[in-house]
């Protein structure tokens, strides 16, 4: 199989927040790119929409949607991400609150995909995709 094993909640759980984020971060970018091929896009458009899904701001407005449904120890999960700090400065470009949400949001997402819980994960992916396609439908009115 090309993907690792999955880890136990434990394992996991012993990560630092910042190793949880880098694989969320991919995870997030594949979830994303895999709705915008589904769209039948030209790669042009799909890279402008995946540039527009994949960052900071985007990803912390994702976890204000998501965050009523957060379990506990999920909530616990994203505040560690958000508290981690980086060796480099949040991009210029990006706000420094909403990276260090989007740092705890990209957490949440590799530790649901590294303890195998898909189910979980696509809940949220859905939850959050199908939101910003009717903010962009509402605005295209």
């Amino acid at each position: 199989m090309f993907l690792a094993q999955g880890m136990n909640e434990r394992e996991a759980l012993l990560l630092n927040p910042l190793q949880l984020a880098y694989m969320g971060d991919s995870v997030w970018e594949m979830i994303v790119r895999s709705r915008l091929i589904q769209q039948r896009k030209n790669v042009h458009h799909m890279h402008d929409a995946c540039v527009e899904a994949v960052n900071a701001g985007a990803q912390a407005r994702g976890l204000a949607i998501i965050r009523p449904e957060l379990t506990e120890q999920e909530r616990a999960i994203v505040q560690r991400g958000r508290n981690a700090h980086p060796k480099h400065p949040s991009p210029k470009n990006q706000n420094p609150g909403d990276y260090a949400e989007a740092t705890g949001f990209e957490a949440l997402l590799g530790y649901l995909f590294l303890t195998d819980n898909y189910l979980r994960l696509e809940k949220f992916a859905g939850m959050i995709l199908d939101h910003e396609e009717g903010e962009r439908e509402t605005q295209n009115v």
